[in-house]
């Protein structure tokens, strides 16, 4: 009986499959870390990063509880912000500081009284909204200090024209209307709230490079803060 035609040999596939390699291109450690100098100025790189976030600030309430009193700053008339406004020891967190190094370094820089860290009670938060100084927002964080070191002193006389010590009871009129409404919750109620600045759509309540700006507006006190924000 005649054989069968068997069929061709077909070629087997090979197990080894050819991978085409791609360049990686998520971002590496090495490519994101950007080296600081030795005097520790940013790297022009960060840039971008850094203006696409919320500010991050720190005041000090400096209370004299003995004799109920509160340290205030009178700005400048030539202060970029709020010339002639009565305001807390304030100033703009580094990046390579917590909150607490900023209120103690900016308390210290514009007053020369000197705190622990470990001695500030954080008391209450302001939420702002976007304007030219800070075109994300900012987030105040706002201190209680009743322990300190120094006698109040004017250190930028640049920035502001004198500084003095407020009762409680006969507090100026002329406060930044941000931390003006943090410091009243404070004397208040302790000042566990967060105040939220500028959100409102009213028209604005303070001044930039000594003009009036449209973005900020008046401040509205939230009596019940959620429970993840009570501060002690």
């Amino acid at each position: 009986m005649p054989s069968r035609p068997t069929a061709p040999d077909r070629p087997r596939p090979s197990r080894h499959r050819t991978r085409t390699r791609t360049q990686n291109t998520w971002p590496t450690a090495e490519r994101t870390l950007v080296p600081q100098s030795q005097n520790g100025a940013r790297s022009e790189a960060l840039r971008p990063t850094l203006e696409s976030t919320t500010l991050l600030v720190a005041a000090v309430i400096v209370h004299d509880r003995a004799t109920d009193r509160i340290v205030l700053l009178q700005r400048g008339p030539r202060s970029a912000f709020a010339p002639g406004l009565w305001d807390l020891p304030t100033g703009k967190s580094e990046p390579d500081e917590p909150v607490t190094g900023t209120a103690v370094r900016e308390l210290r820089e514009e007053t020369g009284l000197t705190v622990e860290p470990d001695s500030l009670h954080a008391v209450h938060l302001v939420h702002g909204s976007p304007r030219p100084t800070a075109p994300n927002g900012f987030l105040t964080v706002v201190f209680a200090a009743h322990e300190w070191a120094g006698e109040p002193d004017n250190r930028e006389p640049e920035k502001h024209a004198q500084i003095r010590w407020f009762d409680t009871a006969a507090l100026p009129g002329n406060l930044v209307p941000s931390n003006a409404r943090a410091l009243r919750a404070y004397l208040n109620d302790n000042g566990t709230g967060l105040s939220l600045h500028g959100w409102d759509g009213r028209p604005g309540d303070t001044t930039h490079a000594g003009r009036p700006v449209s973005r900020p507006r008046a401040t509205k006190h939230v009596e019940a803060p959620p429970a993840d924000l009570q501060f002690h």
